[in-house]
């Protein structure tokens, strides 16, 4: 599954994602705590929100107070993100090729947005992540926690499970620096994974 075979899936169901799933608070309150502690330590400089769909979470940490931009490549979440929150910098973009110089950025949320990337192309976003932060900067990862690495039906298009050991080894091989995880199963939910790490210097 292509970056662009992904775009046009969430586009043909962006208004049924967008009434479900649009608002922050719609999302699990220990998601928030944990992004928000997260963003709280990466206020030095930009962060941007990579698969930011239809910009709630980047209008969350504009909120925090942080200098924040949104980048999606479903032009359907864009503009629904531009006319809501028309102060916010949104932007087509995909994660592994991001506008960001080397070094320029604090910090890169990618919160479930890499859910559809097989797993012989990870490397090759994390990679780009790892060019755009600066040494000590963040990254913060949101995903589906499983035993095994494989593929399941979501309700869009094929996504991937992650065990967390094996993702946060694909993370510090790009040169980050695993600091956090955090693991849980909600009632009704698939099992939840999040990785924060660090830039290496």
């Amino acid at each position: 599954m292509t970056t662009e075979q992904t775009s046009q899936a969430y586009g043909r169901r962006a208004a049924e994602y967008i009434e479900l799933l649009g608002t922050v608070d719609a999302l699990a309150a220990p998601d928030r705590a944990f992004v928000g502690r997260w963003a709280d330590e990466h206020r030095d400089g930009p962060i941007v929100d990579v698969g930011c769909g239809p910009g709630h979470w980047t209008q969350w940490l504009h909120e925090r107070g942080l200098s924040v931009s949104g980048v999606d490549p479903t032009p359907e979440f864009v503009a629904h993100a531009r006319n809501r929150y028309p102060h916010l910098d949104i932007a087509l973009g995909r994660g592994e090729a991001l506008d960001a110089g080397d070094a320029s950025l604090s910090g890169i949320l990618a919160w479930y947005s890499l859910i559809h990337t097989p797993p012989e192309r990870i490397g090759d976003i994390l990679g780009e992540f790892a060019r755009c932060v600066a040494p000590g900067g963040g990254l913060l990862v949101g995903f589906f926690e499983g035993g095994e690495l494989e593929a399941f039906d979501h309700a869009v298009t094929t996504a991937y499970f992650w065990p967390v050991e094996s993702l946060g080894k694909k993370i510090e091989e790009a040169g980050f620096t695993v600091i956090a995880r955090d693991t849980r199963v909600d009632p009704g939910h698939r099992p939840h994974g999040a990785i924060a790490a660090v830039r290496a210097d």
